[in-house]
């Protein structure tokens, strides 16, 4: 790729931007909106889990057929047919007449958002080519993970209680279709001079364990024990057959060489870890605040606007950290501040309290604020710039499998406790259990935070980057 000039690399990362905005509103957005649509569509706790699995785990399913995808036919090409999907994708949700079309017309906008983040963080990793210029353009990327966190809860809110659920997918319409044009005109294309080839063995096994595993968890408290362990050992035959399969492969969907490096390694399950605890606080916040202390989706938003103000004071906090510093320091203050909250829930019932439900609140924005850099920065800093688009495909891919888990899980966890009591009576203690295992997902990202990011890991990832090394891949990557 010919060196840009720094406006329009300013620029390229503004509509990268764009794309991760309309992907994480999606996802904030909907958390306000469960409880008005569970009484539309007269859903289940199991279908409002749906109607966030079904767009995260065809998203996790996808990523890195989208990465590989886009390094073998063009970037560019990828990521405009991802905002055209995700766009028409949006339009059909805000029309769904039942709890079945909505998780239908959810999943073709996982789609469309598939083709998204990964390909975008691959432009931006061949974009901007001084790691420490990198880094802070990650930052800024994670930034507006913070943006969305603020817009989404208070936007989402507002246009709940004044128009009605179905408007939260029209916001959508105008920023896709203006980073559509703005990709047209202004985005550079290229590709990997030696990208994959298809590996659809390996798509199938992916989709099979991913699809399966969330099922058997999702509906776990309501299904047989002989079903849940049925789709459970599918998972695992999925899981097994993947691992012997495509280490057998030249070319295969997931190059678990990758997995030689400490940091990766380490960075793809904090992603999980961290996003699990995502997806489990904002479902937890949202029908705690509006089915148990009675608030409108609007009222609710505030309350959450703490968290989400942390968030996007510190993502690009992060990043600068991250540039100047490495990924150490943001992935400890990170996991510190999770486990704070996750404990402070679990052990001392902090929403039942105003105080400490504002601190609960911050506590968590703070530590899934200087998490996100880190992690995108060591998934694909120490990988071949020709790999950028498979790298940041694993990476994304984990966030998507950590936040599909941890809605899966906790709400599991969740309906075992209420079973059939009123929410109002049984909530808190229901929720423990799942407050634990946020707390749990918060220490994984600290301990393994400072164990994946010292000098031996980094003496890995070096060893895993000579590995990866071919005389093709270390050309730079072509651009057409």
């Amino acid at each position: 790729m010919p060196e840009l000039s720094h406006r329009r690399r300013m620029l390229v990362l503004a509509i990268c931007c764009m794309s991760l905005l309309i992907v994480s509103l999606d996802v904030t957005i909907l958390n306000v909106a469960l409880p008005a649509m569970q009484k539309d569509l007269d859903a289940s706790l199991a279908g409002m889990q749906w109607t966030i699995d079904a767009y995260t785990l065809v998203l996790a399913a996808l990523l890195m057929l989208a990465g590989s995808t886009a390094d073998r036919i063009g970037r560019k090409r990828v990521f405009m047919a991802g905002l055209v999907v995700f766009t028409i994708g949006s339009v059909l949700c805000s029309l769904a007449p039942n709890l079945e079309s909505l998780v239908v017309f959810r999943m073709i906008q996982a789609v469309g958002g598939s083709m998204l983040n990964p390909v975008a963080m691959s432009i931006i990793t061949n974009t901007f080519t001084d790691p420490r210029e990198r880094a802070r353009a990650i930052g800024v990327w994670g930034g507006v993970v913070g943006i969305s966190m603020a817009a989404g809860p208070l936007v989402g809110g507002l246009l709940v209680d004044s128009v009605g659920w179905r408007s939260i997918f029209w916001i959508n319409l105008p920023v896709g279709l203006t980073a559509l044009l703005l990709t047209l005109r202004y985005v550079p294309e290229s590709r990997a001079p030696k990208a994959r080839r298809p590996d659809p063995v390996g798509q199938v096994l992916v989709i099979a364990l991913l699809a399966s595993l969330t099922y058997a968890i999702i509906e776990a408290p309501s299904s047989a024990v002989g079903q849940t362990i049925a789709f459970g050992g599918v998972a695992l035959a999925a899981l097994v057959t993947l691992l012997w399969y495509e280490p057998r492969r030249d070319e295969p969907l997931i190059d678990l060489r990758f997995f030689r490096s400490a940091p990766f390694s380490g960075a793809t399950v904090v992603a999980i870890s961290a996003f699990a605890a995502l997806g489990g606080f904002l479902f937890l916040s949202t029908l705690y605040l509006q089915n148990v202390r009675g608030l409108n989706a609007l009222h609710a938003g505030l309350w959450m606007l703490p968290m989400a103000v942390m968030t996007f004071v510190c993502a690009p906090l992060s990043g600068r950290l991250v540039g100047n510093r490495g990924p150490r320091l943001p992935l400890l203050i990170a996991g510190t501040a999770m486990t704070a909250s996750g404990v402070l829930f679990a052990g001392f019932e902090a929403e039942t309290a105003n105080v400490t439900l504002v601190i609960g609140y911050f506590l968590f924005g703070l530590g899934f604020g200087f998490v996100n850099a880190p992690i995108t920065n060591t998934a694909v800093s120490g990988m071949p710039r020709a790999q950028a688009g498979v790298a940041a495909a694993v990476a994304s891919t984990s966030r998507q499998i950590g936040q599909t888990l941890g809605v899966a899980v906790i709400g599991a966890v969740l309906a075992s406790g209420v079973g059939s009591s009123s929410y109002r009576d049984t909530f808190v203690s229901a929720a423990r259990p799942a407050w634990w295992i946020i707390a749990a997902c918060g220490l994984a990202v600290l301990v393994l935070g400072a164990l994946t990011s010292g000098p031996w890991a980094r003496r890995t990832a070096e060893r895993t980057a000579l590995r990866l090394e071919s005389p093709e891949i270390k050309e730079s990557a072509g651009v057409v």
